[in-house]
């Protein structure tokens, strides 16, 4: 039987200058994203389409979210299996296409997790763990591009 969760969060355009969206270059893409109980995050278009390169963008988010997710089931069932993690971190890969229209989309995201463990780890279960993770992360069963993997080992 699924349970349903609910989650929300309030999304609040704040670049305009005077004139809203009189012009199409008299106003700033940026916006901030509030969780109730949780700090705000100051957000911005990509810079490819006029935002601001210091501030997070959606492509961003969604590519952060996604290894988070990964990362976190990663732990939970590294742990189940009796795998000790000392440390993870990853530098993930989004590849995006843009028509000409202006649409655009992700192609595809690779995770390049490392992962440092205990000594006399099982390596093999250890990488088999990333297969088992788009079962249960929210985020990797719900895009619709490939999300593929290159994790590395550290044994400590």
């Amino acid at each position: 039987m699924t349970k349903e969760h609910a989650y929300t969060s309030r999304i609040a355009w704040t670049g305009n200058r005077g004139e809203g969206t009189r012009t199409y270059r008299g106003y700033d893409r940026t916006w901030d994203i509030t969780t109730p109980g949780k700090p705000v995050i100051h957000c911005s278009n990509d810079p490819l389409l006029g935002g601001d390169p210091a501030l997070p963008n959606p492509e961003d988010l969604l590519l952060a979210t996604l290894s988070a997710c990964h990362m976190l089931w990663y732990l939970h069932l590294a742990s189940r299996a009796g795998i000790v993690v000392h440390a993870y971190t990853d530098n993930p890969e989004g590849i995006g296409e843009s028509a000409p229209s202006g649409a655009g989309r992700f192609l595809r995201a690779t995770l390049r997790p490392r992962i440092e463990m205990a000594a006399g780890a099982d390596l093999t279960r250890a990488d088999a763990i990333h297969h088992e993770i788009h079962h249960y992360c929210f985020i990797a069963r719900s895009v619709n591009f490939p999300v593929g993997f290159e994790a590395s080992y550290l044994e400590r």
